[in-house]
């Protein structure tokens, strides 16, 4: 078997650990990634991939990237943005390859990653949740809204096409080569000199409310080998795979880790503050994620183990170490 694969998104938190999870194997014998800023191959110690300068909201880009694959592996989207400028990227740019890669004769597999959150924050989700849980995404949270939107547009597009889909779920990503969770955290966005003093001090330490909701996350490492095994693999079906680390977190333990104070609270509080944002007539989008820590979401990856036959390296507890570390918390 000889693989030509286009993957989008090449650069972002995923796609990096992703081209050199796939420059490893050997049926893969060229990559083309496709980004919006050039990149150098070569500084990666990639052998086997070529850069093509594109975005995804151009159509005609899109559709040089994939008529000579033989797997396409959509990695692009904007995690953390505005509702409106991501919903252009997330939404449009994610149509047009679909679109692109059922409409060119070529590709017959397609790769998608989409996320946790396509779930949506319900309190009536099961626990754990498997990949036969509806996705009925989070109104309220532009990133839970999306995702299932772009789960919803690939049937959509990809029905009664021959082409193969396989989706992957992964839970919050992080690891030294995914910092957002980490960068996201209003105290570390502060200069660097204070937040010196802040860990130096610990009643200066920012409080992070824990309502005691269990999360999850995985590393980045993991999220390519996954996303390797779907590429190649003759054995496991098209379908959803569910992607987490061994074991759960608590908000207490992220907080800790990433240089704040923990505090508990109770979780109908954290529920009434998501109700009450909800209901505000204008939000910052980035307060739209307070809506992931009001219910569960921990999912169950018996499928990407038993028929994928994925097994993730890190857990979740040594994820979050890998990634404290690398923005210089120490752990």
């Amino acid at each position: 078997m000889s693989l030509r694969v286009a993957v989008t998104g090449p650069t972002g938190e995923i796609g990096i650990s992703t081209i050199s999870a796939l420059e490893a194997l050997p049926e893969v014998t060229e990559i083309v990634g496709m980004a919006r800023r050039p990149f150098d191959p070569a500084a990666q110690g990639w052998t086997k991939t070529l850069y093509r300068q594109g975005d995804i909201l151009d159509r005609d880009a899109v559709e040089r990237l994939v008529e000579d694959a033989d797997v396409v592996v959509h990695l692009a989207f904007i995690i953390m943005g505005s509702r409106e400028e991501s919903a252009r990227v997330n939404l449009a740019g994610t149509r047009n390859v679909f679109e692109a890669v059922v409409a060119a004769a070529r590709p017959r597999r397609l790769v998608y990653t989409s996320s946790v959150a396509a779930y949506g924050y319900h309190a009536d989700n099961p626990v754990p949740i498997t990949e036969d849980v509806p996705v009925r995404g989070s109104a309220e949270h532009y990133y839970s809204e999306q995702k299932a939107a772009c789960e919803a547009a690939l049937r959509e597009v990809t029905a009664g096409s021959d082409l193969e889909v396989y989706v992957l779920r992964p839970c919050i990503v992080a690891g030294p080569k995914a910092t957002a969770l980490a960068d996201a955290m209003p105290w570390n966005q502060l200069p660097m000199p204070v937040q010196r003093v802040a860990q130096a001090l610990p009643l200066l330490k920012p409080p992070f409310p824990d309502p005691g909701t269990p999360l999850q996350l995985v590393h980045h490492d993991d999220v390519a080998a996954a996303i390797a095994l779907a590429v190649t693999t003759t054995t496991a079906p098209p379908g959803a795979y569910n992607i987490a680390g061994d074991g759960v977190l608590s908000m207490s333990a992220l907080g800790e880790a990433l240089g704040a104070r923990p505090v508990p609270v109770p979780r109908a509080a954290a529920v009434a503050a998501s109700e009450v944002i909800a209901r505000l007539p204008f939000v910052p989008s980035s307060l739209e994620w307070l809506h992931a820590g009001r219910t569960s979401v921990v999912m169950d990856t018996g499928k990407a183990r038993d028929q994928l036959g994925w097994r993730p390296k890190y857990s979740a507890a040594e994820t979050l170490s890998a990634l404290a570390a690398a923005r210089g918390h120490g752990g």
